[in-house]
């Protein structure tokens, strides 16, 4: 397994295909809710490519100067359960922290929670949060 900070269109296009492949699909999620403002050429995201096949991903967006939002973690399901979920939301973490941010922030699904939760995030359960495809809890982590 790979892990790429991608910034380029080619790296950022595996993203979008896990994405698409896992949420999308899975989900019937239109790509124009799926992909949304936060998805421009600037943004960053961590992509896990096996051989050749991107197989999970994660998105990073400053929500300010102190805090980065992670959102869009997402893993192929044949390769669910393999710790790809952790080790994308860890190099995250990393990279957020490299480039000076001090509070991951992440909006989880409810049967999420605990996944997060087992590495350092706390809910804040009174922020639910009613999207257009999933209801979702506010969690952060100070880095």
């Amino acid at each position: 397994m790979e892990i790429i900070r991608a910034t380029r269109t080619a790296e950022q296009a595996g993203a979008y295909y896990v994405r698409i492949q896992a949420m999308a699909r899975k989900h019937q999620i239109p790509l124009d809710v799926e992909f949304d403002e936060h998805d421009t050429p600037d943004t960053k995201y961590i992509v896990i490519v096996d051989d050749y096949l991107p197989v999970a991903t994660c998105r990073l967006y400053a929500i300010d100067d102190r805090r980065l939002m992670l959102g869009r973690i997402v893993v192929l399901p044949e390769y669910r359960h393999q710790g790809l979920g952790t080790l994308t939301v860890r190099e995250a973490e990393k990279w957020a922290k490299e480039l000076g941010f001090q509070t991951a922030v992440l909006e989880s699904r409810e049967n999420k929670i605990h996944f997060y939760e087992t590495m350092g995030y706390v809910a804040d359960l009174s922020r639910k949060i009613v999207g257009e495809t999933f209801t979702c809890y506010r969690m952060e982590k100070e880095l």
